[in-house]
């Protein structure tokens, strides 16, 4: 039986996958803070409780088990990764990390993306982080063997993840009336993956000797227009939307916090190759479109009135940036 460690396992991707190793028949362990609510670990998981940012605690919580996978959702940067391979060094037959297809060239020079398109995103730290992480561990697989797998999702979500640039604010002012703000003209085209489908392909890679050395795009092949994005929430929400356009740049400006990730990932058009992926696990596939997720998305919203956030500063930041593409 595989036994299968997931640091995290409370997360968007990972409790999805958690739930996909038990079906596949895996033991399965996690170690994260434990403490959400929203995702709880399913009967028949062993929980331990660490700060997976700490070797120290992430050991002592670890003992000398020893896995035949561990997949790492909570790294962000080389030095945690570095940790890791000494912490899991001949303890685990294979170490899954968890990196960014945000981490792909930015803007891309050619579509679709594939493993081999190159990484550098001059925009966005978070992305040179997992691209410096990486670097790291396919360094430590060509000197040592130590036996690491890559895997790059991109834009995932669940029932609890609003895809657009201000969330429930959004969805707040669609049915309120006023004007939401899409960057660009709309028209660019963002893979939007299910994360019950990234589960399938991620899961089907671990304790793969196959994916041993390898590192995989895992998204699915649906990539819908913002445009339609906004439209399919407006239509879950019961509302028409009024979308005013706007300039990534001119939004970056007026949301810095949202400018690295926009700039460095959402206004780019965005398809993927994931032959290689299908290649090892034929059974993964796009079963959930966008248009079936946003109606869960606003179900879950509206079945749970104390996530249904407004962020007020934002929400005047749209009010000027409709103000100004407007007049």
């Amino acid at each position: 039986m595989t036994r299968v460690l997931y640091i995290g396992g409370s997360g968007v991707i990972s409790s999805a996958c958690v739930t996909a190793s038990l079906h596949r028949g895996h033991t399965v362990t996690v170690v994260n803070r434990g403490h959400t609510s929203t995702r709880p670990a399913p009967s028949g998981v062993e929980v331990l409780t660490a700060d997976a940012t700490s070797p120290t605690s992430l050991a002592h919580a670890l003992g000398d088990r020893e896995f035949d996978a561990v997949a790492q959702f909570t790294a962000f940067t080389p030095q945690q990764v570095t940790s890791d391979v000494r912490l899991f060094d001949g303890r685990a037959g294979q170490y899954l990390f968890v990196s960014s297809a945000s981490a792909y060239q930015k803007p891309p020079a050619r579509l679709p993306v594939t493993e081999s398109t190159p990484l550098r995103n001059p925009f966005w730290q978070y992305s040179r982080d997992k691209i410096a992480a990486e670097d790291v561990l396919v360094d430590t697989y060509r000197s040592s063997g130590f036996p690491m797998t890559i895997v790059r999702p991109s834009h995932t979500y669940d029932r609890t993840m609003l895809p657009t640039i201000g969330g429930w604010t959004d969805i707040a002012r669609m049915r309120a009336g006023k004007p939401v703000i899409v960057h660009g003209d709309g028209t660019s085209l963002w893979t939007l993956t299910h994360t019950t489908d990234v589960a399938v392909g991620l899961t089907g890679l671990l304790a793969n000797p196959h994916a041993i050395g390898e590192a995989f795009t895992i998204t699915g092949d649906h990539a819908p227009t913002w445009n339609q994005i906004y439209g399919w929430l407006a239509d879950a929400a019961g509302v028409t939307p009024r979308l005013v356009h706007a300039t990534s740049d001119r939004i970056a400006v007026e949301l810095p916090d949202v400018g690295p990730g926009l700039l460095g990932d959402k206004s780019h058009s965005m398809l993927f190759d994931t032959s290689k992926l299908r290649a090892l696990v034929p059974e993964f596939t796009t079963r959930i479109p966008f248009w079936e997720g946003a109606r869960e998305i606003i179900a879950w919203y509206d079945a749970n009135p104390d996530h249904q956030v407004i962020n007020h500063d934002m929400d005047a930041a749209f009010d000027r940036l409709s103000a100004h593409t407007t007049r």
